[in-house]
């Protein structure tokens, strides 16, 4: 069997041939307000739908979807001068979708605030603080250093 390269194949299939433009439109799309937005907000921002020529833009918090808001207008005539059919910008808060909820990811901690947070615990009497730090401390100790 020949191998195919996705896009042809979407774009082969009668109801898939549609599904495939849409996305490809979003996509410029998505370019080209990425490309007008501040870069600090560009992260946290992504085009969630396109119709009637509003384009809905979806935040990941509020603090972004507030700075959208505000910046909609200057958006809109940046946009509009490349696709005229773009009338407005509607703009939702819509966390992003994380890996595990409630899992933050394990960052490493320097070795000096390792060593640090040691010399704060030895110096505690017995107390749940101790006993936090003493914990902190071995779960970020390399395996040599136990």
């Amino acid at each position: 069997m020949a191998a195919h390269k996705i896009g042809e194949i979407l774009a082969a299939a009668g109801e898939l041939k549609a599904l495939s433009r849409t996305a490809h439109r979003l996509t410029e799309l998505e370019r080209l307000l990425l490309g007008t937005a501040p870069r600090a907000l560009t992260k946290a921002t992504r085009i969630k739908s396109f119709r009637a020529g509003t384009l809905v833009v979806s935040a990941d918090n509020a603090a972004v979807g507030a700075k959208l808001k505000l910046l909609a207008p200057q958006l809109l005539i940046q946009i509009r001068e490349r696709e005229p059919e773009v009338t407005g910008i509607r703009v939702e808060v819509q966390p992003a979708a994380r890996s595990a909820p409630g899992k933050s990811a394990k960052r490493p901690i320097a070795g000096a605030a390792i060593a640090a947070f040691q010399n704060l615990a030895a110096g505690l009497g017995e107390s749940p603080l101790k006993s936090a730090l003493q914990r902190l401390v071995h779960r970020h100790q390399k395996p040599g250093e136990r």
